[in-house]
């Protein structure tokens, strides 16, 4: 059980680092030119189903890291 358990964290940590690196961060190089970055938007569509998908996948690796320190 121990080894699925592993394997299912791997799994989990590499969908993880995909989403993160899914995601749009807002910045961009307005900022180096003077545009005011101080915008405030909500998450639409595909940007806040990628942003729950990312709290379920960390929930899910705490969860599962748990797992395994109590089991080893």
């Amino acid at each position: 059980m121990q080894t699925y358990l592993v394997i299912a964290q791997i799994v989990v940590s590499i969908a993880l680092v995909l989403i993160i690196l899914l995601q749009v961060r807002g910045g961009g190089l307005g900022g180096i030119f003077g545009q005011a970055d101080t915008v405030y938007r909500t998450k639409r569509g595909v940007e806040k189903t990628l942003f729950q998908f990312t709290i379920i996948l960390v929930v899910l690796f705490v969860a599962i890291s748990l797992t395994l320190l109590k089991l080893g």
